[in-house]
């Protein structure tokens, strides 16, 4: 019998049972400090696929290798049908056989706040309070959450331009017991942490807002032509990536800084030397995340699921 006959499949459900947000930014963090170096990863390969294009997205950690195969599909929303779709294939290093199918979307909204709140439970001062979210989706929401695992936060901001999103946010944040009020972008001259969840093209606010010693994570834009912080930001502060090479592809904030003489890519902080203690948040000027999603973090949180049943 083919080994993939009866393949196990972990729902959205099941994955939120089994990995909650802090297991999550747990099973990152441990794969940086075993050493693993994510300049090793695959680059993310984007093919054209009938009526939009498939993300392809392998990697491989110790013992488990894993792909996420993603569709984007513009038109599906006037199909009642989701954007983007996902799955994710976990198999065994040693003779890559297929053990686990894991629902792909479900696992991105994880892995991808655990990933920011990884770099800023480094670069925000320990004592961080006030937070400032601009976006309003799944991922800010998934943020703000993350956030107020790391730091005990007395006043969290929403910062967005549809009020009815932007309150049904709220209701959201809410229910997971994190009450959070209506924010504007003069808030962000307050915040020891900004997150930067949109889909914006252009920055969102000024850099002389942003305080020193702050933290300022964007993972909304990953284009290299849409930014969400101004060059100018980048070029005042201590600035982490993922990896430098993955960043001068698809970060446009880092992109266009770069372009615009604002910010050398040699300057660029990678997130495992961060992990590592090799690198050191800035008190005197800002901290600056950049992530842009790869592939070893889709695998180092499905690394630590199991098929319903083998709990």
């Amino acid at each position: 019998m083919s080994a993939t006959a009866a393949l196990p499949y972990v729902d959205a459900a099941e994955l939120r049972r089994q990995v909650d947000p802090e297991r999550a930014r747990r099973l990152i963090e441990q794969a940086l400090q075993d050493g693993f170096d994510p300049a090793t990863d695959p680059e993310r390969a984007n093919a054209v696929a009938g009526a939009g294009h498939l993300l392809l997205m392998p990697s491989t950690l110790g013992d488990r290798v894993g792909v996420k195969v993603a569709s984007v599909a513009p038109a599906n929303p006037e199909r009642g049908l989701p954007r983007i779709q996902a799955l994710y294939l976990l198999m065994d290093a040693e003779t890559l056989t297929p053990r686990l199918l894991i629902e792909g979307s479900a696992l991105t909204a994880l892995r991808t706040p655990a990933t920011t709140a990884v770099a800023c439970d480094r670069l925000a001062a320990p004592d961080a309070a006030r937070l400032v979210v601009f976006g309003t989706g799944p991922q800010a929401i998934a943020h703000a959450e993350a956030i107020g695992r790391i730091r005990e936060l007395r006043d969290v901001r929403l910062v967005g331009r549809d009020p009815r999103r932007r309150d049904a946010a709220l209701a959201a944040l809410a229910d997971r017991g994190l009450p959070a009020a209506a924010g504007a972008t003069d808030d962000v001259a307050e915040a020891d942490i900004v997150i930067c969840a949109t889909s914006a093209a252009e920055p969102l606010f000024a850099e002389e807002l942003v305080r020193d010693g702050s933290c300022v994570a964007a993972i909304g834009s990953h284009e290299p032509d849409r930014r969400e912080l101004p060059a100018a930001l980048l070029a005042r502060s201590l600035v982490v990536v993922e990896d430098a090479a993955t960043a001068m592809r698809e970060a446009g904030d880092v992109i266009l800084a770069v372009d615009e003489g604002a910010v050398r890519a040699r300057d660029l902080r990678g997130l495992a030397p961060l992990v590592r203690g090799e690198v050191m948040r800035a008190n005197d000027r800002p901290n600056v995340f950049k992530g842009t999603g790869m592939s070893w973090q889709d695998l180092a949180v499905a690394a630590g699921v199991s098929a319903p049943g083998d709990r």
